[in-house]
């Protein structure tokens, strides 16, 4: 999915250090920072990036996320890269034999903007493609953040890493509803546009012999009025029907 950000300055805002240790592919960095630009995250950090940097691998795989590329830092120790933060939190797969908080990402992504608020300033460690944190980095992090995966194989590319948890950290504050119609230019038909339409439809099934038996005449005109009301119909929807209703009568020499 690709979009179009007003600008540089409206797409980053203050959020959690992304830090990739010992990465490898220079495109597995450059989908981190389209992961991190997808979430409004900017502060990208390095540590040892086995082919250096910068790497041009990297800025053709981030797809646009060039202001995330631009901002990279680079630091010879996983120490100096989180020196300045106040809480980390360790993404890993791997069971360790460490007494240390495991959550999720979407409890970590919560816990994180409440640290946020109170004027922390976090990081998440991810670890390199071939083997991942390993247990010097991970007894730097105050927490670890495991994703509820299949157990039988729960292995994740570095981009897909950073994307599940920076997507966790997005949408615990974003208020986008759960369902939407996109309405177009048009706009839910009033009544009285609907009883208009349901009269002129009822007096073409009556020309048509649908409703011939009167008795059952009103639960019939009731259920169709209720299929066509549980429709949400929008006012282009309802001109539609009027002109398949004008079709159909037309073709039996009716107007």
């Amino acid at each position: 999915m690709a979009g179009t950000d007003k600008s540089r300055a409206e797409s980053i805002g203050d959020g959690p250090a992304i830090i990739l240790v010992e990465p490898q592919m220079g495109e597995n960095i450059g989908m981190a920072a389209r992961a991190m630009l997808n979430s409004q995250l900017g502060d990208l950090r390095l540590v040892r990036p086995r082919d250096g940097w910068p790497n041009p691998k990297s800025r053709n795989a981030a797809s646009g996320a060039d202001s995330v590329i631009d901002g990279v830092r680079v630091f010879e120790s996983t120490a100096e890269a989180i020196a300045d933060l106040t809480r980390v939190y360790a993404a890993t797969a791997r069971p360790r034999d460490m007494i240390k908080p495991v959550v999720t990402p979407h409890r970590g992504a919560r816990d994180m903007r409440q640290a946020m608020a109170a004027g922390e300033k976090v990081g998440v460690l991810f670890g390199g493609e071939r083997a991942g944190l390993d247990n010097d980095d991970i007894a730097l992090a105050d927490t670890v953040l495991q994703a509820p995966l299949n157990p039988a194989f729960s292995s994740l590319n570095l981009g897909h890493a950073v994307l599940i948890v920076t997507y966790e950290w997005y949408q615990a504050a974003d208020e986008t509803p759960a369902v939407q119609l996109p309405e177009g230019r048009t706009q839910p038909a009033t009544k009285e546009e609907l009883v208009n339409f349901f009269e002129r439809l009822e007096s073409a099934l009556d020309d048509g012999g649908f409703l011939h038996i009167i008795e059952k005449r009103p639960v019939m005109v009731r259920n169709i009025r209720n299929i066509f009301q549980r429709a949400n119909l929008m006012e282009q929807e309802v001109r539609t029907l009027h002109g398949i209703v004008s079709c159909l009568t037309r073709s039996d020499g009716k107007q």
